[in-house]
């Protein structure tokens, strides 16, 4: 289990290290999902996405894993009115099926649940 564990952080952290990447690389992406009432668009993209890579590389460091988990699920909770918006406006984003847009929603969960496992001790 402890191998498993160590390789699923690694992938976790590197996920989060390419989403975080990908901010600054396609930033108009991230913009379009932005919900309109919340302000300063591009600076909440680039801070999130720095959060993202840093966490990300965080997580992949033992004694730094616990702390960047904690991390990410605030980051994830963060983020979630972005989904929120993007399954209640489906007609803003016609590229995506609106299945897609709603089966996002319980992700966040599993992302948090995944995040969370590095917050507890490995035996």
């Amino acid at each position: 289990m402890p191998r498993l564990k160590t390789v699923m952080r690694y992938t976790l952290g590197g996920l989060f290290i390419l989403a975080g990447i990908l901010h600054f690389l396609s930033p108009d992406k991230y913009l379009r999902i932005m919900p309109p009432y919340l302000p300063w668009h591009p600076e909440l993209v680039a801070v999130s996405g720095a959060f993202e890579v840093a966490l990300g590389v965080l997580l992949l460091f033992p004694r730094a894993a616990a702390l960047a988990a904690w991390g990410l699920i605030a980051l994830l909770i963060a983020v979630f009115p972005a989904n929120i918006h993007m399954a209640i406006n489906t007609e803003l984003y016609p590229e995506f099926p609106p299945t897609a847009l709603w089966i996002r929603l319980p992700l966040q969960g599993v992302l948090i649940a995944w995040a969370y496992w590095y917050t507890r001790p490995s035996r």
